[in-house]
């Protein structure tokens, strides 16, 4: 049976738009103290790779993560304590319900969650961006997204693209939800790759609609390999527990930029 843990205890991995990236610069500078890397013969090289969701149309354009976040990022995550979910790292500026643009749209942002069946343990780490609503994994309920016009509801994006349909209109572009599974299993790069395919279904579940042509969804997959796993077992895990990790995203944000969040409907 599927029992939470803290993503802390997965241990193996030590967890503003494109301006962001060069906090990957310190991702680098960090583990290449701790001596990780690709041997390279002559050195240790990290091979750090990230991507970038698009929330300068909140707070300051000038204010950025940059390589000493990133750094203390990685050194925070080395000392074992559990982080945070909500208005905190990527899910800073993140927000869902954009169909209408900004107009209506709520405060989202970094969601984690981890779980283990027996031996195999597995969490996501995700930041919540996204066009559509966010929606319960078990029950399909709104939770969060875009707002009916006296916002004191959801407008609910699925039924307003139907009543929508032949409006033909650019959608608002700054959208994407990205998240990352790690666990112990043994995975080889294509099983990774895999896994990381099968993941989105946990957006199909939790986003409504989830991959619009306007969202760049994407999931990255870490394996250790320490536990040998069957592999469509451990998809069924990683689509549950990046679902749980979608929701909790909502759930953890706070209001802020003036903009509503999900505790704003659950008082």
């Amino acid at each position: 049976m599927l029992q939470e843990i803290r993503i802390s205890e997965i241990r193996d991995f030590q967890i503003g738009s494109a301006f962001g990236l060069a906090a990957g610069d310190g991702a680098m500078a960090f583990l290449e103290e701790q001596g990780l890397g690709f041997d390279v013969g002559i050195g240790r090289v990290p091979i750090v790779c990230g991507a970038s969701l698009f929330d300068l149309e909140l707070g300051s354009f000038e204010v950025r993560p940059d390589k000493a976040m990133g750094y203390e990022a990685c050194r925070a995550a080395f000392s074992g304590a559990e982080p945070l979910c909500g208005n905190v790292g990527a899910g800073t500026g993140a927000t869902v319900g954009k169909l209408h643009n900004t107009r209506d749209m709520m405060k989202c942002g970094l969601g984690i969650y981890a779980a283990r069946v027996g031996e195999i343990l597995c969490g996501a780490v995700v930041a919540v961006n996204a066009l559509g609503d966010v929606v319960d994994y078990d029950t399909g309920e709104i939770l969060a997204g875009l707002l009916a016009e006296d916002h004191r509801g959801f407008a609910d994006t699925w039924q307003c693209l139907y009543r929508e349909m032949e409006q033909v209109r650019d959608l608002w572009s700054g959208n994407t939800t990205i998240g990352c599974i790690i666990t112990n299993a043994r995975l080889d790069k294509a099983q990774c790759r895999k896994a990381a395919a099968v993941a989105h279904n946990a957006f199909a579940k939790t986003l409504s609609p989830a991959h619009a042509t306007a969202d760049g969804d994407t999931i990255y997959v870490m394996a250790s390999g320490k536990k040998d796993v069957l592999p469509d077992a451990f998809h069924a895990l990683a689509v549950e527990v990046m679902g749980r990790a979608v929701n909790r995203a909502a759930l953890s944000a706070k209001p802020a930029y003036g903009l509503m969040a999900a505790s704003d409907f659950r008082k």
